[in-house]
């Protein structure tokens, strides 16, 4: 696996590991996160075991284009959340980025300091052209830090995301390495 590690001021990002398990598994239990969350609530920690493993496997190839990194505080092995980087088509010079955090750590800045990190990440060492987001028209958080990180909103979809709530509009965001 990737021993790849970023860090910012506050925080450190590692790759994914199955240590990590009873910590994903909670962050994707929590009401707070579950109400954007199109993937639905792993049932037990086998299924949460199942997707970390395929996590694990992506930062296995090579060339490695996709990353999935655990936050934590700088220094410190406290779970604070998540953050993936996945590339596109090669052809379009693109990736995606998502990002889950625990509903303690909101409201304090890491989730835009982890994203501008990972922005980084991708237009200067994996030289990206563009990195897109989106989140639905509701994730009121996730529009604060997409836009305190620098992305530009370019879009609605209208009823695309299958939230527990029912079908939800989502915004798009993107980047160019030129902003």
């Amino acid at each position: 696996m990737s021993e790849r590690k970023l860090h910012s001021a506050r925080l450190d990002l590692r790759p994914v590991k199955l240590s990590d398990l009873e910590n994903i598994h909670q962050l994707h239990s929590f009401p707070e996160t579950d109400r954007f969350n199109t993937l639905g609530i792993p049932e037990n920690l086998e299924q949460t075991s199942a997707v970390i493993s395929e996590w694990i496997a992506i930062h296995e190839k090579s060339p490695q284009r996709n990353f999935v990194f655990v936050v934590h505080l700088k220094d410190q092995e406290e779970f604070i959340g998540l953050i993936a980087l996945n590339s596109g088509k090669e052809k379009f010079n693109n990736a995606e980025v998502w990002y889950k955090y625990h509903p303690v750590h909101w409201n304090q800045g890491y989730a835009t300091e982890a994203l501008k990190l990972i922005l980084d990440f991708g237009f200067h060492q994996l030289n990206f052209h563009r990195i897109e987001a989106g989140c639905a028209v509701d994730n009121i958080g996730s529009i604060r830090t997409l836009e305190k990180a620098g992305m530009t909103r370019e879009g609605r979809k209208r009823q695309v995301l299958p939230l527990s709530s029912g079908w939800s509009d989502n915004f798009e965001y993107a980047i160019l390495s030129s902003d």
